[in-house]
């Protein structure tokens, strides 16, 4: 049945179709479409969960429900989708997280139509980014998981909300040029057909030069949205600025696909630069972990002290990819993604939606 079915396809694209619905639901005080959006968001997660117990198997490691659909073969872009034990537990907690943010925002008054079309994208987007096994797809969801977010900081949050939004929006989309480089790059090297496949990327042999120099791309990339030192300063102003279901979103999700994209392209793909690159990323690893804890200390605002609490969490994330151990791996992996739910998020201040 679940090569039948393309049940990852579905989890990826209910969200997103379902958004696209809410412009013509007649809804003039926003009731039905809160209702409307946290159903969708509570269907996709547990057609998650179903799609899990029934067609996964922990104890295998490889890729797993895999859906492949030609796109534009001409310049090998394929629609293709997989799992396997570093998406899953990620898939659940961005599945978890955002549909808690979409309860917690029940007091939302202010366009709550276009707040929750944005947030069941943004819930699309975060999932594809997981399951996409074709570097291309996977940077077109990691780009369209951009725009809600802006939007969402800058129309809902707080004061100061257009320069968080601002300065988030900069560094983000600085980043991706680095990403989308060293994508074309790795998708060209070689030459015959060019493939965007993960499988096929990590079959390539690079030399070590070039491995090093789209590490270092791919490293850049990565580390403004896993907030590492000092490519960190949008996340204390987006954080604080943001309302409290974006922030939750941005604290739990957002974050760890920072590392999830280092796991994934960095350390899969190009395993001799990482030798190299270990060192370095245990050194900011540690310090982010005391810069972040220090500058926690020193914040007034509960949020802003979430921020900087955060990036010193994801030092040791740093430090558990730096340390080439399974336990460190599996810390890196599993590290605060479900003990450290602010229970603030879910009861906060109706100034945040001005």
């Amino acid at each position: 049945m679940a090569e039948q079915f393309p049940w990852l396809t579905a989890i990826v694209l209910l969200p997103l179709l379902a958004s696209f619905l809410i412009p013509v639901i007649p809804d003039k005080d926003g009731k039905i479409i809160r209702w409307y959006a946290l159903g969708v968001a509570i269907a996709d997660f547990a057609l998650m969960c179903y799609t899990f117990w029934q067609h996964y198997d922990a104890s295998d490691a490889s890729f797993q429900i895999l859906e492949n659909f030609a796109w534009m073969p001409q310049l090998g872009l394929n629609w293709s989708v997989a799992v396997d034990g570093i998406c899953v537990p990620l898939m659940l907690l961005a599945g978890f997280v955002t549909t808690l943010s979409m309860f917690s925002a029940w007091l939302v008054e202010r366009r709550p139509s276009l707040f929750y079309f944005l947030m069941l994208v943004l819930y699309s987007a975060q999932v594809g980014v997981f399951v996409a096994k074709d570097l291309m797809l996977f940077f077109i969801m990691w780009e369209v998981e951009l725009v809600p977010v802006y939007l969402l900081i800058s129309m809902w949050g707080a004061q100061r909300r257009r320069y968080a939004a601002t300065k988030f929006i900069l560094y983000t989309a600085a980043a991706s040029i680095f990403r989308i480089v060293a994508a074309l790059a790795m998708g060209l090297y070689g030459g015959g057909n060019m493939s965007f496949d993960l499988t096929s990327l990590a079959l390539k042999d690079y030399p070590l030069g070039l491995q090093l120099l789209l590490y270092a791309a791919l490293f850049m990339a990565f580390g403004v949205k896993l907030a590492i030192f000092p490519l960190h300063t949008w996340l204390p102003d987006a954080h604080g600025e943001a309302s409290s279901p974006v922030s939750m979103i941005l604290a739990r999700v957002l974050l760890k696909m920072g590392g999830y994209g280092l796991i994934r392209l960095n350390m899969e793909l190009l395993p001799d630069a990482h030798v190299y690159f270990a060192p370095v990323i245990a050194v900011l690893g540690v310090v982010n972990i005391i810069y972040g804890a220090l500058n926690s200390f020193a914040q007034t605002n509960m949020k802003r002290r979430l921020a900087f609490s955060s990036i010193s969490h994801m030092g040791f994330v740093l430090l558990g990819l730096a340390s080439f151990t399974d336990v460190g791996m599996n810390g890196a992996m599993l590290h605060d993604d479900i003990t450290r739910f602010n229970c603030l998020s879910v009861v906060f201040p109706r100034r945040c939606y001005l």
